[in-house]
């Protein structure tokens, strides 16, 4: 399968490289792993055909490193690559600036650093070298640095106030594939895309070895029964590369993704001593592998649910990593039987979050909106959409409504009755507030609420 989607992110690098004209930029590319971060730096540098070097660090000893980059110079398309012939490097100051030279001073080129946070880790000083050879030399070339990794906290925080790359390069957000872009490569209608996004994540790997015209069962099938998947594999290899030493992290991630999401539950989970379990909770947090919501209203609450912030791992945690020893020893049909017992409870829970996000793009408005949920500590009340001003605590609500992704039960009169009722219990909701219903399979109360969506109406939130 060729390369497909992207358009946006492709042309927001060739603006970029056209702004080299002025002076050189630089990029800080990053997203979770297996998103497709190289694979569309690579697509870009095909198309553009302008001078460039790829460089991916291993999280080898700085040596190893020095000498890998000297290799990957050599063999780029730089004009004056050659000035890395028979040297060797013993820092980064000397090859970033011998880099300098190699790049072209009278045409664009293109500079990628993969798995940068492995070089910040190794090399402290590194960051302060960057910024120095940035600042007098690379800087004043036409020269587009693109720096890429996985550790999205640690590339955030390297563009922050008292980093040495402060404000000296431009963030880039690289999602994975939405559930629009799903659908258009897989070639399905919207009910099956989201279906799809569910399952894959939108990591495109993922998606590339679904079959055509394939549904979702066929796809889990064929890829259950084979280890070396896309689908089995990608999750391990994710979490061995950002959790390598902590167990306790692995532990609460387990824990989250078979659907424990209080900090009570969590904790029984585990069996490990609050302070380690708090740990890894806020490790997981600050790595944006987890997050925390609270019930979204005009009162405080510190009622926090946990859950998987990345859709493919969420899948991933519930339905294969429990299981992998019976994929092992090619028992797939037992995994398969678990997971049709158990699909429609699931996949009602987990399109949640992205119902949220597609509605606070869809829906209008020239204020900001907030979707969230909101829930009271013993469960009795709980409201799958609540849209409001600004979150933790809310000014206004402006709708409440309910989530039916079923596949033949349309949203009836009862399921009115339910959200009337349960909207009479969010604070800050009215007798007036807006009702919004969405129904995988429709609705058959459309006149006695704001608005109803299903599937495509949904979609079109990323077309």
């Amino acid at each position: 399968m060729g390369f497909v989607g992207r358009r946006q992110e492709l042309a927001q690098l060739a603006a970029e490289l056209d702004a080299t004209a002025e002076s050189g930029r630089c990029l800080l590319l990053r997203g979770r792993r297996r998103v497709g971060k190289s694979r569309l730096v690579e697509e870009f540098i095909d198309r553009t055909g302008a001078p460039s070097v790829f460089y991916s660090a291993s999280g080898g000893p700085i040596d190893r490193e020095l000498a890998q980059f000297a290799d990957e110079v050599l063999a780029s398309t730089l004009p004056n690559r050659a000035v890395f012939t028979d040297v060797t490097l013993r820092s980064w100051d000397a090859a970033l600036r011998l880099l300098a030279e190699a790049v072209p001073a009278t045409e664009p080129s293109v500079v990628v650093i993969d798995e940068l946070p492995y070089l910040v880790a190794a090399d402290p000083s590194f960051e302060g070298v960057l910024q120095r050879v940035w600042d007098r030399v690379l800087s004043r070339k036409p020269v587009l640095l693109i720096l890429v990794g996985s550790d999205l906290s640690m590339m955030e925080a390297l563009n922050t106030y008292g980093r040495p790359f402060h404000q000296r390069g431009t963030p880039f957000v690289l999602s994975a594939l939405n559930p629009a872009e799903v659908g258009e490569m897989l070639h399905l209608d919207a009910a099956a895309a989201f279906d799809a996004h569910l399952v894959t994540g939108g990591l495109p790997l993922v998606c590339a070895e679904w079959p055509r015209d394939a549904s979702v069962r066929e796809f889990l099938a064929q890829s259950f029964a084979r280890q070396t998947s896309a689908l089995v594999v990608s999750g391990e290899l994710a979490l061995a590369a950002e959790f390598p030493a902590q167990a306790d992290a692995r532990r609460v991630l387990s824990a989250i993704g078979s659907g424990e999401c209080t900090r009570a539950t969590i904790s029984r989970a585990v069996d490990a001593p609050q302070a380690s379990m708090d740990r890894a909770l806020k490790l997981l947090i600050e790595k944006r592998a987890v997050a925390a919501d609270r019930p979204l209203s005009t009162r405080p609450s510190r009622e926090s649910r946990y859950r998987i912030v990345d859709t493919y791992l969420r899948f991933w945690l519930q339905f294969i990593d429990p299981h992998r020893e019976e994929l092992n020893r090619g028992r797939s049909d037992r995994v398969l039987g678990r997971l049709d017992t158990s699909w429609t409870t699931w996949r009602g829970r987990a399109i949640e979050p992205i119902v949220r996000e597609a509605l606070a793009r869809l829906l209008p408005g020239a204020d900001p909106l907030v979707v969230g949920g909101y829930w009271t500590r013993s469960n009795d009340v709980e409201v799958d959409l609540v849209g409001a001003d600004r979150t933790p605590v809310a000014k206004r609500i402006a709708f409440v409504g309910s989530i039916k992704w079923l596949e033949r039960r349309a949203f009836d009169h009862r399921d009115l009755a339910a959200l009337i009722a349960h909207r009479d219990r969010v604070p800050g909701a009215a007798e007036d507030t807006p009702l919004i219903v969405v129904s995988r399979a429709g609705s058959r109360v459309d006149d006695a609420v704001w608005r109803v969506y299903g599937p495509e109406e949904l979609l079109t939130a990323w077309r």
